[in-house]
């Protein structure tokens, strides 16, 4: 049975939709004011994962996953570049989904702006006013008061009277509890607004996902995602919101993806080890390295990115496609060799032990190779693949993937010509020469293998 691990409870836990075999599920997305970063591009692959074991183990999946397309970023990065916020908004968008696109991401089902939530989240907000969560102050702002939701932290683990010793608020603001937040901001002179009751103005950023979620999955639902940076404020604020607009639980399980490391320190611009995904795919033989790397730790815990981290990849995503080169087709994937991958996975999404099954499938296939059992051969290569396609791994032509390469080099139709030499070569008894041309591949990172019917492969190092 899948179990998972609730951020709610703290504890692993049999997952039962609420539905019969129907997840609900929401992941906050991005906010896009600039190109999706490390961080950004690990929560993207875990849940993608995650909608993709649930629909292989069955279910059926409503995967909603929402994009932030009004927020003081963005204005502030549209005022600083003279460019209209709405146009910055649509030019980030394109940019994430291009790098969800290239990391092998399958789109959700639904991706909501917040801009086209407005009248929903207007209404929530009303909600709460008139139930006595809200209320609007001196400055025209509408803001939650915390106190009034006696669950508050319980996400978190964080107690009110700590939270509120450590609170600094400005003397206009006119909350009556420092720990109180914004559900709708009245408009400033310049910056974008949508009429409301309380007049002219825009919501405030736990609002938002309150207010789609609950529109598009209903008031009580499945799961909820997140990076672990989410967990407080966002998403406690979304339950306190959610709640007490629905009156309903609002989420039963709560999962939250663990932070990426730079050489074992916190990636941030400041100390000028902050990457974006398109300047990592730059470097890789192909962006499924960089999937590969994402999910190599277990996605509750930390994860560290370095150029070793992410070579040990690379060099173990090739031996699994050099296992799956020239092997027979018309295999069968096997359901008993399956079972341990199915295991795995129902251990709260387990990748490490995963990808040891992977690994473990690729050492029997080189084996039938090896021995000339193609029978075997192609069932192992046909279950590889299918262990490989629930991780959205695997699924690229073996020998075109090790022919790709990292940066310049030696072009495809000049190495297929100086192999074409090569062999020539060779077949003139011309050994020197035939050795000369395989030195000069060798040197340009390329990697001749003669097969027994005479005929030369090649892959990139």
């Amino acid at each position: 049975m899948l179990c998972i691990h609730n951020s709610l409870t703290g504890r692993k836990e049999p997952f039962k939709p609420m539905r019969d075999n129907q997840v609900r599920m929401y992941v906050c997305g991005m906010t896009v004011y600039d190109h999706i970063h490390l961080g950004h591009a690990r929560m993207l692959t875990v849940f993608d994962l995650v909608q993709r074991y649930l629909r292989a183990r069955g279910f059926d999946v409503t995967y909603v996953r929402n994009v932030t397309d009004i927020d003081d970023k963005i204005i502030q990065r549209a005022a600083q570049n003279g460019e209209d916020w709405a146009a910055l908004a649509r030019r980030f968008t394109d940019s994430m989904h291009e790098d969800c696109a290239r990391l092998g991401l399958a789109p959700p089902d639904h991706e909501p702006r917040a801009t086209a939530y407005i009248p929903a989240i207007v209404a929530m907000t009303r909600t709460l006013i008139d139930k006595g969560y809200a209320y609007v102050a001196e400055d025209g702002d509408v803001l939650y008061a915390v106190r009034k939701f006696a669950d508050y932290g319980r996400l978190s683990g964080k107690r009110l009277e700590d939270l509120r010793a450590g609170a600094r608020v400005e003397v206009d603001e006119g909350k009556r509890d420092p720990l109180d937040f914004v559900l709708w901001k009245h408009a400033k002179p310049g910056e974008p607004s949508w009429p409301s009751p309380w007049g002219p103005g825009r919501p405030g950023w736990h609002i938002e996902c309150s207010a789609m979620s609950v529109s598009l999955l209903g008031d009580h639902f499945d799961l909820h995602g997140g990076g672990m940076d989410l967990k407080f404020p966002h998403h406690e604020n979304e339950i306190a919101q959610s709640c007490a607009a629905c009156g309903t639980p609002f989420v039963n399980v709560w999962m939250h993806n663990g932070f990426v490391r730079v050489d074992d320190e916190k990636m941030s611009k400041s100390l000028g080890n902050f990457f974006t995904v398109r300047d990592v795919l730059s470097t890789l033989r192909d962006p499924e390295v960089l999937r590969f790397f994402l999910l190599s730790s277990h996605y509750r815990g930390p994860i560290n990115y370095s150029a070793a981290q992410l070579a040990q990849a690379d060099e173990t995503l090739l031996g699994l496609y050099r296992a799956l080169a020239d092997t027979p087709g018309g295999g069968t994937a096997d359901p008993v060799a399956m079972e341990p991958l199915t295991a795995a996975m129902d251990d709260d999404f387990n990748t490490p032990e995963a990808f040891a099954v992977l690994q473990a499938e690729a050492r029997a296939l080189n084996a039938a190779k090896a021995t000339g059992d193609g029978a075997s051969a192609a069932a192992r290569a046909a279950t590889l693949r299918a262990m490989g396609r629930v991780l959205g791994l695997l699924q690229a032509d073996p020998a075109e993937y090790l022919k790709r390469g990292v940066g310049a080099g030696l072009a495809d139709a000049d190495i297929e010509r100086l192999a074409a030499e090569r062999r020539a070569a060779r077949t003139a008894r011309r050994f020197k020469d035939a050795d000369r041309i395989r030195d000069e591949l060798a040197a340009a990172g390329v990697i001749l293998e003669d097969k027994p019917d005479g005929s030369t492969a090649w892959r990139r190092a």
